[in-house]
């Protein structure tokens, strides 16, 4: 589920850019205030956006402060924090959980096992904050392992799993903002889902293992990729629907980077590495 929602680096100025990496140090330091360093290692860009976002809509009051990073100590680092701040490490933790749980099950690394052991108090704790979220979340565990069994075929109906739950994640309270970013999250979720697809499809093939977009393949080989192409595109395009209709003024032009071009990223880099083979 992680690894696709980032910013497009190149086409971001570079104050734009202080402001991102501010959001993410911040995220990083609630992590490790939250669950200590094991839950650094689990900070992503995913989860920035959401920081960036619900903070681009509330608003909130924000602490900022400079401070010496043990990865990067030449360099004094910049972080904002906030009760966002706060509510996405904790996301972060929960979402991390459920998919070091799903990547045990389908690759049986043991270090995925260990690390989901050693968040797992702090999954509880966060569950008992967040009854809506983590019942979200464990529905979507259950309805996936289902639709994973019998191998449903019906794209929509499974990239709506992963959608709902981060509908549900990225709705932070139950207030007018709540259904908009529910559909938000829903069509984001939906990319994300498809872009995992794709991004796993070449191995789900060799492994003989469970891919949604296998069926497609088979049956629509030659247009395969103009599909799924335009199927990422049509979530895509719902989701900045979406984010136009919410009244976002702060951090509006991160959040159109991220929204209309960075999450296409992963989708370039794949073309690029697919040209790269027909060529060898």
């Amino acid at each position: 589920m992680f690894g696709y929602i980032n910013v497009n680096a190149k086409e971001l100025s570079p104050e734009n850019k202080a402001v991102y990496q501010s959001y993410y140090c911040g995220l990083c330091r609630e992590l490790r205030k939250s669950s200590g360093t094991k839950g650094q290692m689990l900070l992503n860009y995913d989860i920035t956006f959401l920081v960036v976002l619900l903070t681009g809509l509330y608003e909130p009051q924000e602490e900022k402060e400079e401070f010496v990073c043990a990865l990067h100590p030449l360099k004094k680092r910049t972080r904002i924090s906030s009760q966002i701040s706060e509510y996405a490490a904790d996301m972060n933790v929960m979402l991390a959980y459920f998919n070091l749980i799903d990547d045990w099950e389908d690759e049986r690394k043991l270090s995925k096992r260990a690390l989901a052991a050693l968040i797992q108090k702090d999954y509880q704790r966060m569950a008992e904050k967040y009854p809506r979220q983590a019942h979200a979340i464990q529905n979507y565990i259950q309805k996936l392992g289902e639709y994973e069994n019998k191998k449903e075929t019906n794209i929509d109906l499974v990239a709506g799993l992963t959608g709902e739950v981060v509908g549900e994640l990225f709705a932070w309270k139950q207030d007018e903002w709540y259904d908009e970013l529910k559909t938000l999250g829903l069509y984001l979720g939906k990319f994300i889902y498809l872009m995992d697809a794709y991004e796993d499809l070449d191995k789900d093939e060799k492994k003989d293992s469970y891919n949604p977009l296998r069926a497609l393949k088979k049956a629509n080989d030659q247009d395969f990729e103009v599909i799924v192409k335009l199927m990422m595109t049509s979530m895509m395009s719902e989701c900045a629907k979406s984010f136009e209709r919410l009244p976002i003024i702060l951090h509006a032009d991160i959040l159109r980077n991220i929204i209309y071009s960075g999450v296409w990223s992963k989708y370039e880099y794949l073309q690029m590495k697919k040209k790269k083979r027909k060529k060898e």
